[in-house]
């Protein structure tokens, strides 16, 4: 039988609410991602906007320059997971349009954020593919426009070089219906057209290689 000093649920809820709190301002002292993700709970509980307050930490986080080295790059993913569970426990319930963009903001940060730090154990990449799935899952209740998110989708697939929007297409398949999916179909047919073209200045730059040649 577990003593009454065993840290679990039963034993903690003992010491009461007021406790429990001040508790919790003394172990997140210094712990700036634990205070941004109480400031959201305490915004979801309070009616306030928690999609404002998640917006406002992307834009500071794609603003960011500094490098993050590995001994770091754990509390960065903690930062962006409580942000993305943020958007999906709270913004996606009432908002699922703005959820979707909130999702695919962070997912857009995905390059500059993976240019800036030592992601070698994949913790930042473990994030960015739960917001994938997350961005899926409400994409058919997200309402956009059928016209836009193929396009969106198109610049996406096309901007993948970090494989942050990989499966993106079936993950929107349901969302952009058959007219969605036509115009997916005709804008990547128009650009394969225009694949033959040389670019200014006389080269193509290389995407592969094959058993005839380059892939340009």
């Amino acid at each position: 039988m577990p003593s009454e000093t065993t840290l679990n649920t039963k034993n903690l809820a003992a010491l009461g609410a007021e406790r429990l709190a001040e508790l919790l301002l003394d172990v997140i002292a210094g712990d700036a991602a634990a205070k941004r993700r109480l400031r959201l709970e305490l915004a979801s509980r309070s009616g306030g906007d928690v999609a404002s307050e998640i917006r406002k930490r992307l834009v500071s986080i794609a603003r960011s320059r500094s490098f993050v080295d590995w001994r770091k790059v754990k509390d960065l993913a903690r930062d962006l997971e409580a942000q993305r569970e943020a958007i999906a426990a709270h913004v996606a319930v009432t908002s699922p349009g703005e959820a979707f963009d909130l999702l695919w903001r962070m997912l857009e940060l995905a390059p500059s954020i993976y240019d800036r730090c030592d992601d070698s154990n994949g913790v930042i990449g473990s994030v960015i593919a739960s917001a994938r799935d997350d961005l899926g899952a409400i994409a058919a209740e997200a309402g956009q426009p059928v016209g836009a998110l193929a396009d969106r989708v198109f610049a996406a697939v096309r901007a993948n070089d970090y494989g942050q929007f990989d499966d993106l297409i079936s993950l929107t398949a349901q969302a952009l219906g058959l007219d969605g999916l036509n115009r997916l179909k005709v804008l990547f047919e128009e650009k394969a057209a225009d694949a033959s073209v040389v670019a200014p200045g006389g080269e193509r730059p290389v995407a592969g290689l094959s058993a005839r040649g380059p892939i340009y």
